[in-house]
C-alpha cells in the first residue's frame, strides 16, 4: 500500500506518493483544489492507499497559518468520502522555500521555476519524504 502527501492550497495542489514499499517519495501531479477531491476517490479507486498526509500550515512562531481553515473543511469532506484512509497532518513548514531552493541548486532554468506547479509537487513530496523520515 502506498502513503499520499498534499501540500494544499486554495487554487492548487500538489500530490505527492511513495513507491509500495513506502520508501521512496516521488512527486505525482498537481490538481486545481475544486477538482481535489474527486482526484483522490479515483487515485484511491485504483492505486492501495493506507494514509493521505495533509501538510500542517504554521508560521515561524508555531501559530496556524490563514489557510488552515480551508484545509479543516477540506479534510472533514475527504474523511467523509474516503473514510477507509487514514488522514495524518505533518508540519509543512519552510516547504516551498527549500523546494525553490532544490530548483534553483538543481540548475533548473528560471522560467520553469516560476511554474508554482512543479513548487507545489515537489514541497509534497518533500512533506511526504520528511513524513517518511519520521518513521524510522
Amino acid at each position: 500500500m502506498r502513503i499520499l502527501a498534499i501540500d494544499y492550497g486554495t487554487k492548487r495542489c500538489g500530490i505527492a506518493v511513495t513507491d509500495e514499499l513506502k520508501l521512496i517519495a516521488s512527486p505525482l501531479t498537481t490538481v486545481e483544489a475544486s477538482e481535489l477531491l474527486d482526484f483522490l476517490h479515483q487515485y484511491c479507486q485504483s492505486e492501495s492507499v493506507e494514509r493521505i498526509i495533509v501538510g500542517l500550515p504554521k508560521q515561524t512562531s508555531g501559530e496556524l497559518s490563514e489557510s488552515e481553515a480551508a484545509i479543516t473543511t477540506f479534510i472533514e469532506r475527504l474523511q467523509e468520502k474516503l473514510p477507509e484512509i487514514h488522514i495524518s497532518r505533518y508540519d509543512e513548514r519552510f516547504t516551498s522555500k527549500i523546494a525553490s531552493h532544490i530548483l534553483v541548486e538543481s540548475g533548473t532554468k528560471k522560467k520553469k521555476r516560476q511554474d508554482k506547479a512543479l513548487l507545489d509537487k515537489i514541497s509534497a513530496t518533500l512533506i511526504l519524504q520528511d513524513y517518511l523520515s519520521s518513521l524510522s
